[in-house]
């Protein structure tokens, strides 16, 4: 038996689309239900530093950072072209600030521009040097109460206490202040005793779980309900309109009526094997990637049964990954700049700038395994002085991690490899010995002058935002010269697949002739990227998600111009609480 419930606007997925949606659509009168197929929320925005990229964010002026709609919008078309429909690219563009002042006023998210991280192609019209990149910061857990057991919080970093992305680049930094900063962030940690004592994890909660913790804390202020472990298996039409959805919750099959419309929130396909090898390039797999374990290319499954048109079906969010034994993937973002380190194929040569932005490693790592240069995997080689002073994916420097305390299962397993010289280390990686040689003699002569002719790491501020400053003159090139050696194994990784519903300037999503189809939206990496086959700065993935999270709820509460009329609130307090537990709702 099918039981009937009713709300205004039906939200699959909780990650930072689907809850910012929940929010704008409340606060505009609807009734909402967020679902969430997996037994913990927050998706794959938990597993993500939380950064949002917004061009002329009202909070830039606060940080002496001069930008506009105008430089913002000829950044992105110069980046992502005729890829995406102009109007679709220039609602981001134009829009995002505005998400950002409604979600400031409304919610307990609480961004703070990065005024030292830039976009990440300096060469091109309307880049910033820092500004539009903005940290979440910091929530405190306990005000959750029960539900910040339910958080997805499995971000890894390397302290036992949580971090904000502006603390992570100051401690970075690896100077006086930073050692200072870590003490008393260590210090606030310890010093909460009964946490310690009963195991809890850090009250102090950042990142990406942080983001989704504020936006939690909305959908309790509103009495907003999320179900957890309530797939969506079925999208209802009636009269040529998506109507609704056939969920399953608690043990039964529930038919959630939606008299504004549905959001597909529910991510990407990056953890659907079958998906991936129907759409992208070989090699791929299902376990290379940092992406949330729902992220099973729901939506594509549901769109395509009521004929939605599909995009970027081949592209995703690449970054280069590690993923050690017995657990998931991570992303390398920083370990790979640093000055005694280099990345190369399985002929031992280098097929990339290290330190350019990760998406672009990924591609040339695919480009070099094209050419049978054998890059999936590759290797992160780096020396002893490298050991000692960074860190390396997962692996600390060595006077907070000495050998003796890495796992032996890293080595074991060939995620971290040692040895006592070039030879041996390709020896055991299975590489090209003379080809690793002469690619580590012809990259230190040039690196001891800071030059690197073949690819040019450290030419540009990206490069060098995540290298040591303190050499000079290129704080992103060192020398391999000091025994041992090692070698990081590094996938074809990514933070989620960029693939999805086609949609419009409102997150409506449209069929294979380009028409809208009525009562259905999707948002983040459920839809086709707005960034298209490109990746504009930090926080682009989560920027776009609640922009247009944003906009969908507005579109389907009738808040936009062209818009359905509203025509009366939508519920009553009886009814929502009646929905909240569940009971049918005429």
């Amino acid at each position: 038996m099918v039981r009937d419930v009713t709300t205004d606007w039906l939200v699959a997925g909780s990650g930072a689309a689907g809850l910012t949606s929940a929010i704008v659509a409340h606060q505009l009168g609807g009734k909402v239900l967020v679902v969430e197929k997996e037994a913990r929320y927050g998706g794959t925005t938990c597993k993500s530093g939380g950064v949002a990229w917004i061009p002329a964010n009202s909070r830039q002026a606060q940080w002496g950072v001069q930008d506009s709609v105008e430089e913002g919008w000829t950044y992105l078309s110069s980046l992502i072209g005729d890829s995406v429909p102009e109007a679709r690219l220039r609602a981001y563009a134009e829009r995002a600030r505005e998400m950002l002042d409604f979600m400031l006023q409304h919610s307990a998210v609480d961004f703070t521009p990065l005024p030292d991280y830039m976009d990440y192609y300096e060469s091109r019209p309307g880049y910033k040097p820092g500004g539009r990149s903005m940290d979440p910061g910091a929530f405190d857990r306990r005000l959750l109460g029960d539900e910040a057991r339910r958080i997805r919080d499995d971000y890894i970093t390397l302290f036992p206490f949580s971090i904000t992305v502006r603390e992570m680049l100051r401690l970075g930094a690896m100077d006086g202040g930073a050692f200072l900063l870590g003490a008393r962030l260590a210090l606030r940690y310890w010093l909460d005793l009964p946490a310690r004592l009963r195991g809890e994890p850090d009250r102090r909660i950042s990142l990406g779980a942080g983001l989704v913790a504020q936006l939690r804390y909305g959908l309790l202020q509103r009495d907003i309900p999320l179900w957890l472990s309530t797939p969506v298996e079925e999208l209802c039409v009636e009269d040529g309109r998506v109507s609704g959805a056939l969920v399953s919750h608690e043990g039964e099959t529930l038919r959630v009526h939606a008299r504004r419309g549905v959001l597909l929130a529910t991510g990407g396909f990056a953890r659907d094997l079958a998906l991936r090898e129907t759409w992208q390039q070989p090699p791929v797999s299902d376990v290379w990637s940092a992406a949330a374990p729902g992220a099973t290319g729901d939506a594509v499954r549901l769109g395509q049964a009521v004929g939605a048109q599909l995009g970027f079906m081949g592209s995703a969010w690449w970054s280069p990954s590690y993923r050690p034994p017995g657990g998931t993937a991570q992303a390398l973002i920083s370990g790979k700049a640093y000055p005694g380190s280099i990345m190369v194929n399985r002929q031992g040569r280098r097929f990339t700038n290290e330190a350019q932005p990760y998406e672009d490693v990924v591609k040339d790592q695919y480009a070099s395994e094209a050419r049978g240069e054998g890059a999936v995997p590759a290797w992160l080689i780096f020396d002893g002085r490298f050991r000692r002073r960074y860190a390396a994916g997962p692996v600390k420097p060595a006077w907070m991690q000495p050998d003796w305390r890495v796992p032996a299962a890293w080595f074991d397993s060939g995620l971290l490899t040692r040895a006592d010289s070039l030879e041996s280390l390709a020896e055991k990686l299975g590489i090209d010995a003379p080809g690793l040689l002469a690619t580590v003699q012809r990259f230190n002569r040039h690196a001891r002058s800071g030059e690197d002719p073949e690819f040019g790491r450290g030419a540009t501020l990206h490069d060098r935002f995540y290298a040591d400053h303190k050499v000079q003159p290129n704080p992103s090139l060192g020398p391999l010269e000091e025994a041992p050696f090692y070698a990081l194994r590094i996938e074809a990784g990514d933070l989620d697949t960029k693939g999805g519903l086609a949609c419009d300037e409102y997150g409506r999503v449209l069929d294979g002739a380009g028409n809208v189809i009525t009562g259905l939206y999707a948002a983040g990496n459920a839809s086709a990227a707005v960034m298209g086959d490109t990746y504009p700065g930090a926080g682009a993935t989560i920027g776009s998600a609640m922009t247009f999270g944003y906009l969908a709820a507005r579109h389907a509460l009738g808040a936009e111009a062209g818009a359905p009329e509203r025509t009366r609130r939508a519920t009553s307090p009886s009814e929502d609480h009646a929905m909240q537990d569940g009971e049918a709702i005429a």
